[in-house]
């Protein structure tokens, strides 16, 4: 029977028959039975991502039933974790036994596999993103067929592997690399954009974790600094959690709402917001430092940049947001990301600054994001996957030297294509007449947002 599915960001709605597995065989008959009756085949994870990544009226596959850790080897820092795993579920199961992931993102409501599979990163120079974390994948290929790869076994597999959109099979397994447990001091700090420019270096080499937030028509940063430390937990109790869940994001909603109401009251709220950015001085475990509650609902498109070109870019983002004066009231975060060698990434063969900009849900956004996307591509720029943005084919053969690699690894591992939506088809195939009338990216998202 088919049911109505609808992303975190309500970018993608679409009717598919979900599959709900609970073992490799059963993932594995699926596959085999996609592939005898021509049937196209995606999986879905906790559906954070905006772009059509898992949009299907076919056959979806939820892998919310097989989570789990299988297997913790606390001697070589490993774990075998089952592809649907959630994050925040896994980051209190590897503490248990003395185990951390080495780097997160800010939120840990997705699957394991949907924050691997989409080049999900946090913050810190001598960071990739969560993918370098991976020690072995094992997958069903479009074939049915399980295969496992590492960087000593099928090595070519591994480096698609690592980041691959789900189009070269159904993964169902990750070993990851870990760390001992480790607690982290974390401080939110204000400071203006010219103090930002004269410290990033700074913050940068100080700081194991450093990102900012940047609110839109003022001189304010929120600065968040994170350092490794022994000191005993002191993670704010129920003031910090009254504070997350009442003030940013309650009010926040409640102030949202009113501009998209009103737009003009866009930039009055954004300096209000600068005026009472949060300040916090925590203690807790790493991956509780890590992830923030996000309730209030928006769009996002995020772009990656070689690291050396963050002043001049932002520079740019400032002029143009003070000449447009844009109806926005959602801040700008940037964060900084270690170079790769895994074939699309956005971080492959340059260390990287993220830029993702936000619009709140029902707004318009797409004046906006044209004119950072512009910005972002002149230097460059390559879009988070599970972001919004306007690439074709031609973009990502263009600014990724591997694509084409890429692309024909993902037609020896699924010949029939039965992982292929029309989004993936539109990024991973040519342009023809025939397809020229589908491939419009943004009109998909959200037809009724101008």
């Amino acid at each position: 029977m088919k049911r109505t599915f609808r992303n975190w960001g309500n970018t993608v709605v679409c009717r598919p028959q979900i599959h709900y597995p609970t073992s490799l065989e059963a993932i594995q008959a699926i596959v085999l039975q996609a592939a005898a009756q021509q049937r196209t085949l995606r999986v879905v994870g906790s559906g954070h991502s905006w772009t059509p990544l898992v949009e299907t009226n076919d056959w979806l596959i939820s892998l919310d039933h097989f989570q789990g850790i299988e297997q913790v080897d606390t001697e070589q820092k490993t774990a075998l974790v089952r592809a649907g795993t959630k994050l925040k579920a896994l980051g209190e199961a590897l503490a248990a036994h003395g185990l951390a992931m080495e780097n997160l993102g800010d939120i840990d409501v997705q699957s394991i596999a949907g924050a691997l599979n989409t080049g999900t990163h946090g913050t810190g120079q001598a960071f990739g993103t969560l993918a370098t974390q991976i020690e072995t994948i094992t997958l069903v290929d479009g074939r049915g067929e399980v295969q496992t790869c590492s960087a000593t076994q099928n090595t070519e597999l591994f480096k698609a592997a690592q980041i691959s959109l789900g189009a070269l099979g159904i993964i169902t397994h990750y070993t990851l690399r870990l760390v001992p447990t480790y607690k982290l001091h974390f401080q939110a700090q204000k400071a203006t954009t010219e103090e930002l420019f004269q410290n990033v270096a700074h913050y940068l080499s100080t700081y194991r974790n450093f990102e900012f937030y940047y609110f839109l028509h003022t001189n304010t940063i929120q600065l968040k600094l994170a350092n490794t430390t022994d000191t005993p937990i002191r993670n704010g109790g129920w003031w910090k959690k009254f504070n997350d869940l009442v003030v940013e994001n309650g009010l926040f909603w409640l102030m949202s709402h009113a501009v998209r109401l009103m737009p003009r009251l866009a930039i009055p709220v954004s300096k209000l917001s600068a005026a009472a950015v949060p300040l916090g001085d925590y203690v807790d475990q790493s991956h509780r430092i890590y992830a923030t509650q996000r309730l209030v609902r928006f769009y996002e498109m995020e772009y990656n940049l070689p690291a050396e070109h963050f002043k001049a870019a932002f520079q740019e983002v400032l002029a143009c947001i003070e000449r447009e004066k844009f109806k926005v009231h959602m801040p700008i975060e940037c964060r900084w990301v270690k170079a790769d060698d895994i074939l699309i990434s956005p971080a492959s063969g340059r260390d990287s600054v993220y830029l993702a900009f936000h619009v709140f849900k029902g707004m318009p956004y797409r004046a906006y994001f044209d004119a950072m996307e512009a910005i972002m591509r002149r230097f460059g720029g390559r879009p988070h996957y599970g972001k919004m943005n306007t690439l074709h084919y031609a973009d990502f053969q263009q600014i990724y030297p591997y694509w084409e690699k890429f692309v024909a690894i993902q037609q020896q591992q699924d010949p029939q294509g039965i992982f292929l939506n029309n989004y993936l088809r539109q990024i991973f195939q040519a342009e023809t007449p025939d397809t020229a009338a589908t491939n419009e990216i943004v009109s998909s998202l959200t037809p009724s947002i101008s």
